[in-house]
């Protein structure tokens, strides 16, 4: 059989995303933060958008000439292609009329010159800066500098050394002896420890530092570490010979040591949060609001709107370029209000079905599930996915991430749905109201909470608890007794 070359037509369906629908998809899951980031760059790159400012220098329409007719010198084909073309252009424009403002405003005048925000705030400097800044003041041999800057070079945020004194020595080319030398007087260092590889050697270093000579203290961390982690006390002190009272008094001391001494240096961890949610009560019901402080108003600039008529029979190329500009900020602003929209559809929806949480507490909690959500709304789960993600609603009752509204559900003893938020919230006041000299076993807790409509398993009971960060009963009870004694 012959191989050729041939032409087939063929008729296929395709799901293909518009540009438009796209952008609408992308400034779902944005915060206010980044929306604003989002909008300047479309202010930038799109010279028909501009912001909507009050300003005392407002021209009307009266007052501006009349761009020409666009028939005018043109001849009889051309000026029926212009007219038809100006009439696709006055739909298309009608269906966004309520982005466009007639009235040409100039713009505010230029503010006063303002300090750099910039000068006025000063970054800390990174753990690894701050090393290596005390490197160049220690090292001055070429390659006992090039052990510390690769030791340093691998040193993580809580300050462990993530590589091996083997491998760092071969990368550098020194013997390992070398390599331990440097790695030691970089443990002393500030912050002490930091570049040690385990918890003992960061430790350890830090007694070095402090003139700390209790042998007991060391032994406990060279040698019981894993006992201690368990809180295994009894053991310590029976391996140690050592009465359980000066065992205390050690652990004291090692209490006193930093187990992460390269976080002080570390990158900010708070985050703080801007609501993109209100909730607030009047009248006796939850009225939902979106928060648009800070949020700039966009609207179609009136003058380039203008430009584009006239361009129309003087550039061709400068129409099409302004019509093209035309319809991607029309459908920007479009996708904007549809965002919006979308957000409050998914707020109001949250707060209609967890009007008890609202009125009562996490008691009032609700089992809530995506897909619920978005059958109540009429969207696909995906789209209440991107509106959830990365947004805070801010409630008469504080502030929660909207994926907070979005837990799974236990079945109760009676048949009813009930949230594990509460279980787990009902599992943490019980630990925290028991005997600590008889702490509640895991199957105690699932027998408590079976009475209780609570019905779960006890490997569920552990799961929880694990969650919340709460020791297994042995261990709870091991470091009241060490405590109390």
């Amino acid at each position: 059989m012959a191989l050729k070359q041939r032409l087939d037509q063929r008729q296929v369906q395709k799901l293909i995303l518009a540009p438009a629908l796209q952008q609408a998809i992308k400034l779902l899951p944005l915060t206010n933060l980044e929306l604003i980031e989002v909008i300047d760059e479309e202010l930038s790159a799109n010279p028909l958008l501009e912001l909507e400012e009050e300003s005392p220098e407002v021209k009307s329409v009266e007052e501006t000439p009349a761009a020409p007719s666009a028939s005018e010198d043109l001849p009889a084909g051309t000026a029926g292609e212009a007219e038809e073309s100006l009439a696709e252009d006055r739909e298309f424009e009608s269906y966004f009329q309520e982005y466009i403002d007639d009235g040409f405003r100039a713009g505010p005048a230029e503010p006063p010159e303002a300090p750099n925000i910039e000068n006025m705030i000063s970054q800390s400097a990174s753990l690894g800066d701050h090393l290596t800044w005390q490197a160049n003041l220690t090292f001055f041999d070429p390659l006992d500098r090039e052990i510390a800057e690769r030791i340093i070079g691998n040193i993580n945020d809580d300050g462990y050394l993530t590589s091996s004194l083997d491998e760092i020595g071969l990368s550098a080319g020194a013997p390992i002896e070398r390599v331990r030398d440097v790695q030691a007087k970089i443990l002393q260092f500030d912050p002490v420890g930091c570049g040690g590889l385990d918890l003992k050697e960061c430790l350890l270093a830090q007694m070095d530092n402090l003139q700390i000579k209790e042998e007991a203290a060391r032994a406990m961390i060279s040698e019981h570490l894993p006992l201690l982690e368990k809180s295994d006390f009894g053991q310590v002190a029976k391996l140690l010979n050592l009465p359980l009272a000066e065992v205390k008094v050690h652990l004291e001391i090692i209490k006193q040591l930093d187990p992460a001494p390269g976080r002080k240096y570390g990158e900010d961890r708070t985050h703080f949060v801007v609501p993109d949610i209100t909730v607030s009560k009047e009248s006796g019901e939850f009225k939902v609001a979106l928060n648009d402080e800070g949020l700039p108003r966009l609207r179609i600039n009136a003058y380039y709107r203008r430009l584009l008529a006239r361009a129309l029979k003087e550039n061709p190329e400068a129409y099409r370029y302004l019509k093209d500009k035309m319809k991607k900020a029309l459908w920007f602003l479009r996708s904007l209000d549809q965002r919006d929209q979308t957000i409050y559809k998914v707020a109001k929806a949250i707060v209609d079905r967890q009007k008890d949480f609202f009125e009562k507490g996490l008691d009032g909690l609700q089992p809530l599930t995506l897909m619920e959500i978005a059958q109540e709304i009429g969207v696909h789960e995906s789209t209440v996915g991107r509106v959830v993600a990365n947004k805070y609603m801010i409630t008469p009752r504080g502030t929660y991430s909207l994926k907070y509204f979005f837990h799974k559900s236990l079945q109760g003893g009676f048949g009813e749905e009930i949230s594990s938020l509460r279980v787990k919230d009902r599992l943490r006041r019980l630990i925290e109201s028991e005997d600590k000299s008889r702490p509640m076993s895991d199957m105690e807790i699932e027998e408590i909470l079976t009475r209780e409509n609570f019905p779960i398993a006890r490997r569920t009971v552990a799961k929880y608890r694990q969650q919340l960060d709460i020791l297994p009963s042995h261990i709870r009870k091991r470091k009241f007794l060490m405590e109390e004694s």
